[in-house]
């Protein structure tokens, strides 16, 4: 007889269903696992029979065999460890219950305890899919698996344990179901806390309000990682299925623990400018999530832009524009999410004085052009917003006026983003930063003096068409921030102002 036990397997963000099959036969006692297993799973056939001899059970001396259904997809990790034992016990008599409406997942220990594995909750979801009435995972995973509604998590320590609990001798209760807390929304730092620079605030805000990237250009000690480090506070707070999302991706990337089993608050990810391309973007033999992706629903913070790799910057340009990473191997293909607002921050020069109206720069012409080359013009073009924040005078450092706060400046960020989800309701557009081509003469509406201007606009600055469409979806966030329904003349010369700094710096390149 053939004994089938539920798990679950994991490609990219997918989960899919995987039956654990085993038969035992008269023959030369040995223990088989097929299926398109890995190393990693092929070891399991130790982990198992050591652990069903230290849990304080007989392991069957036949034939065994387990397969693992589906056999044309390659299986990889240590989660099976628990469902093989299962089947086995199941196939040799020593557990009998009806497990039809469960799924198990986990690693052992040779003593047989269970250890926690990536990517319990997209499998968590899937298997509420499939109708699967009860979850058996390791106990470190079940917080993270609980936040997935109508689903039993049932929280297990040991192979031990679960036996008992299947042959009803002790009782394991499902894991309480996690929801996000509004005190998991509070932030130990504060935008009040950067004086002055009030140019650089109101790019923060538009920025914010429209989920525009951004680039900040400066001296060193001007605050443009302090004002970078604080947009997270002015953020809009996630949906729950926000929320969902962006923790699937920290759950396949094992980034979760006990304490954190939910994603509550927007990434903000810094990556030093050492990072390689994969780490940026993602990779492996079997490819996991970067830190573009790692950043999903939040905010990819890339500091001394200049001093990233070529291949790390230029990478950058197509998940700016399609919101997605696709990571290709020999054996595997998979694509990732990772819509983010992507904010720079860089110095003028090698020395970071050049412009500077009171400290000398000390490089020459050549060195700075060189330095300013690498940043490529189309990645230039696709980062929306470009400031250029000034050294600060003393007057404003020294300034005690109360200093505008992120919970008011956040107000009006979910005052804006508001009027977008109005607008956007019935689409696939989050905000105004993610308007497509063909949607633009629906959204982004002029009155006949802003006609007039970008007319003179695209003449005078020779923009392309790429940098229109990044106009026009700033003066459509400018306009949302001011209540108006239509594009005004206002709106687009101040977004004008926040698209034509290369002008300055790359023109002469």
């Amino acid at each position: 007889m053939v004994v089938q036990v539920k798990s679950m397997g994991l490609f990219g963000m997918d989960a899919y269903e995987v039956r654990v099959e085993t038969d035992m036969s008269r023959g030369i006692s040995s223990f088989d696992v097929v299926g398109m297993p890995d190393l990693a799973v092929r070891e399991s056939r130790d982990r198992v029979r050591s652990a069903i001899k230290n849990s304080g059970f007989e392991f069957p001396c036949c034939r065994v065999v387990v397969n693992l259904a589906p056999a044309d997809v390659k299986k990889t990790g240590t989660l099976y460890d628990m469902p093989i034992l299962l089947s086995v016990l199941v196939a040799a008599g020593s557990v009998r219950a009806d497990i039809s409406d469960s799924a198990f997942i986990g690693e052992l220990s040779l003593g047989g305890e269970l250890r926690p594995v990536n990517g319990i909750l997209p499998m968590t979801i899937e298997a509420r899919r499939l109708g699967i009435k009860k979850f058996y995972v390791p106990a470190e995973n079940a917080a993270e698996a609980a936040v997935v509604q109508d689903i039993d998590i049932i929280p297990v320590n040991s192979a031990l344990e679960l036996v008992m609990h299947l042959r009803g001798t002790r009782t394991i209760e499902p894991a309480p179901k996690i929801m996000p807390k509004p005190s998991e929304m509070l932030y130990d730092m504060d935008i009040s806390d950067v004086k002055g620079q009030m140019k650089a605030k109101r790019a923060l805000e538009i920025a914010a309000c429209g989920g525009h990237n951004l680039l900040f250009i400066g001296s060193p000690g001007t605050g443009k990682s302090m004002l970078a480090n604080r947009l997270p506070t002015i953020l809009p707070d996630m949906t729950f299925d926000e929320m969902i999302e962006t923790t699937k991706i920290h759950s396949i990337a094992g980034q979760l623990t006990k304490d954190m089993p939910l994603i509550t608050r927007r990434p903000f990810r810094s990556p030093h400018h050492t990072t390689s391309p994969a780490g940026l973007g993602g990779g492996g033999t079997i490819p996991h999530p970067g830190e573009l992706s790692l950043a999903h629903n939040g905010v990819l913070f890339l500091d001394e832009l200049p001093e990233f790799g070529r291949r790390s910057m230029e990478l950058l340009r197509q998940p700016i524009e399609n919101g997605t990473v696709t990571i290709s191997r020999a054996n595997a293909t998979v694509t990732y999410p990772c819509s983010v607002m992507i904010v720079a921050a860089m110095n003028p020069c090698p020395c970071g004085y050049y412009g500077h109206p009171t400290k000398k720069c000390t490089c020459t012409q050549q060195m700075v052009k060189k330095y300013l080359a690498r940043i490529s013009g189309p990645l230039l073009d696709r980062i929306d917003l470009h400031v250029e924040v000034m050294p600060m005078d003393y007057v404003s450092f020294a300034d005690t006026r109360k200093q505008e706060t992120s919970a008011e400046i956040k107000a009006r960020v979910d005052a804006a983003r508001r009027i977008q989800t109005e607008r956007f309701k019935g689409t696939e557009i989050t905000c105004n930063a993610h308007i497509t081509p063909h949607r633009m003469n629906e959204f982004c509406i002029l009155d006949d003096d802003a006609g007039e201007v970008i007319e003179k606009a695209f003449d005078v600055f020779g923009f392309s068409a790429r940098g229109v469409s990044k106009l026009l979806k700033i003066a459509r966030t400018i306009a949302d921030m001011a209540g108006s329904e239509t594009i005004g003349k206002v709106h687009l010369l101040e977004a004008i102002q926040y698209r034509t700094l290369d002008r300055k710096y790359w023109s002469g390149r």
